[in-house]
């Protein structure tokens, strides 16, 4: 019986998914505000009942209280989130706060699956950052001087990103994070919005070849603190985001090939370099030469193969067989598990996400906003495809979480912080069209 309620529960869960990632794109086409909203409150109602179904699965799969406790905590946390942003924000953006939503209800019903105590942590610090990221839009619209500090950027990120490579710990072959009383901090992401401050500050108004310099140079101590930390996959982030910025505000396509010139050589320099980073390129190549040690790529590739198109169901398969199942191969878990299909709904999800930032990007006038927006959904996006990249073997595994879904109270707090950014952005953007009017 239990058997065929979770595979009922699959395929109820694939439709709500399906309905929802489809209606991010079509929500547009509502002529009127009073018709998107309705829209709106449908995807909401698709997050609350695929979170019951998913919990539900789970409870009868386990009989532990804790579910259903859970379930609770997360339902009141989300109509707190929607009902606050309605009262205190009415000109923010309802599709990303469901977007948001949504991600962090698919990372909480794979966590739950396969740890609780992970999943619970992962919720306390969702609901602390949810609490930060309240204040952070006024701070967008009212602080008009944030566009002012690019050196207090650059010289806190560096600083942060030289404490971890000097006092952190090697864990997986790279150095992420410090700890202070128990605590796990990995700065690097914390750093990630201050670097495209910095960015955005240093180029929004001078775009002249010694600025440019003086920007890579600044740009290259970041990364290149990061290279020797061994945090490649985040370093990563951090080239791409400079290269998008940089073309962006100067125009110039000369200087982006110039700098992926660069980054190339790198590249290149960091295979021959680092022997971390050599393994994983010959594991990507062929990881059944080295089982022993590629066992986490071909546990990941077996989970996605085992799951198909539609999934065993919650609970049916054996994601806890991979390594680091909650963190960076969260993806091989959900396709496992869910289905082929639901985790590519969940892609539609993350590019709609991605494509409402690049979109208030493109109307924001202020260059140092537009900037930061176009800086922010870069670092989102190229972070998402670094991470099922990885963990589908289409590319290196670079040890990248998937924003909102994997299990990692820095990623989650820092991905949350910036949703928070781009819907100050978005008012900020809406406050800049009634003034047109």
């Amino acid at each position: 019986m239990l058997n065929i309620i979770i595979q009922l529960s699959k395929y109820l869960m694939l439709i709500l998914v399906i309905l929802y990632s489809f209606q991010c794109f079509t929500v547009f086409k509502r002529k009127t505000e009073k018709k998107k909203k309705k829209v709106l409150r449908k995807q909401l109602t698709i997050i609350l009942l695929m979170l019951f179904i998913g919990f539900l699965d789970i409870f009868l799969s386990t009989k532990d209280l804790k579910v259903v406790i859970f379930l609770s905590a997360i339902y009141v946390f989300f109509i707190i989130i929607q009902m606050l942003y309605r009262l205190i924000y009415p000109k923010a953006s309802l599709l990303v706060i469901n977007n948001m939503c949504m991600l962090l209800s698919i990372g909480f019903i794979i966590l739950a699956r396969l740890d609780m105590e992970d999943a619970i942590k992962q919720f306390i610090i969702a609901a602390a950052a949810t609490v930060i990221a309240f204040i952070i839009p006024v701070i967008v619209r009212k602080l008009k001087f944030l566009a002012k500090l690019k050196w207090f950027y650059a010289i806190v990120g560096i600083l942060c990103l030289g404490v971890v490579l000097v006092l952190a710990q090697t864990s997986g072959g790279a150095k992420l994070s410090i700890t202070v009383a128990g605590i796990n901090f990995q700065l690097s992401e914390i750093v990630k919005i201050m670097f495209v401050f910095y960015m955005a500050s240093a180029l929004q108004k001078d775009t002249s070849f010694r600025n440019v310099v003086i920007t890579t140079v600044i740009a290259a101590m970041h990364v290149g603190i990061l290279v020797l930390s061994t945090d490649l996959g985040t370093g990563l982030v951090f080239f791409m985001t400079y290269l998008v910025l940089i073309y962006v505000s100067t125009r110039k396509p000369l200087y982006a090939l110039a700098g992926l010139g660069g980054g190339s050589l790198a590249a290149v320099g960091a295979y021959f370099l680092f022997n971390h980073v050599r393994n994983r390129v010959l594991w990507w190549k062929d990881p059944f030469a080295d089982y022993d040690n590629a066992y986490q790529i071909v546990q990941g590739m077996f989970a996605i193969g085992a799951g198909g198109w539609f999934g065993t169901g919650l609970c049916l398969g054996s994601p806890k067989t991979i390594p680091l199942a909650t963190n960076d191969f969260v993806f091989a878990s959900i396709c496992e598990e869910l289905g082929g299909l639901f985790a590519i709904c969940m892609i539609l999800i993350c590019m709609s996400l991605f494509l409402m930032i690049v979109n208030i990007s493109m109307q924001i006038q202020n260059p140092f906003y537009k900037l930061v927006a176009l800086g922010l959904g870069t670092e989102y996006a190229f972070q998402v495809f670094l991470n099922i990249g990885g963990t589908s073997k289409f590319i290196p595994l670079t040890g990248i979480t998937l924003p909102l879904v994997s299990y990692g109270g820095s990623s989650v707090m820092s991905t949350i912080i910036m949703i928070a950014i781009i819907q100050g952005l978005y008012i900020l953007r809406e406050d800049e069209g009634d003034q047109l009017e």
